[in-house]
């Protein structure tokens, strides 16, 4: 016997729940590798290399890759629109995949945290941020969950936009990689015990 059309809906809205996109902010080009502004884009290269699979594809709008987790399809972007368009490349793939916005998860830089902390929240405004501000306006709304990342403040009255587009210290490279390997178990947490559970465990 076939199973019935609500057989097929409920293993159709299941399969959809199994897939998530994370999305990397960071800006392309050899002149952004390591700047403050990419973080998004340097915890995404940490996590396919943990998981074996380090070579991005470009792709429409972005590179990405593809990671398998406890049963999870986790679709890694770097958009390639550059930060302030990158609405246009998420919207385009949480499409394309047809992954819920409560499945999205984006990373980004954040001024207004201590160098090293992150903070997980399923929504929230854009606070300034270029980035966030046009997936917002992209996605239609800020019901979307964001994983932010510290890079302190250490700028004077008019040169964020200088500093955020600098490259981290010499100190702050060294204290890099426990950062990133802590947001790679967060974002991965957020996949598979829920947000509610990861805020609770990575953030403060």
């Amino acid at each position: 016997m076939n199973p019935s059309p609500i057989g097929w809906d409920f293993l159709f809205i299941k399969f959809q729940l199994m897939k998530y996109l994370i999305a990397g902010l960071g800006n392309i080009g050899p002149e952004y590798e390591l700047t403050r502004h990419n973080i998004g884009f340097l915890v995404l290269d940490r996590m396919a290399e943990q998981f074996g699979s380090d070579k991005f594809e470009q792709d429409r709008h972005v590179f990405s890759s593809l990671v398998k987790y406890k049963g999870r399809n986790v679709y890694l972007i770097k958009p390639t629109t550059y930060m302030n368009l990158s609405g246009k490349a998420i919207n385009y793939w949480l499409q394309e995949l047809k992954i819920p916005k409560t499945n999205l998860l984006v990373i980004t830089d954040d001024i207004a945290i201590p160098f090293g902390s992150i903070r997980l929240r399923k929504k929230g405004s854009a606070g300034g941020h270029n980035g966030l501000q046009n997936i917002e306006n992209m996605i239609g709304g800020q019901d979307y969950p964001r994983l932010r990342i510290g890079v302190g403040d250490d700028f004077h009255k008019g040169k964020q936009v200088d500093y955020v587009l600098s490259p981290f210290s010499d100190q702050e490279v060294k204290e890099l990689v426990p950062v990133l390997d802590k947001a790679v178990d967060a974002a991965l947490a957020f996949c598979t015990i829920g947000p509610d559970r990861a805020m609770n465990q990575y953030n403060g």
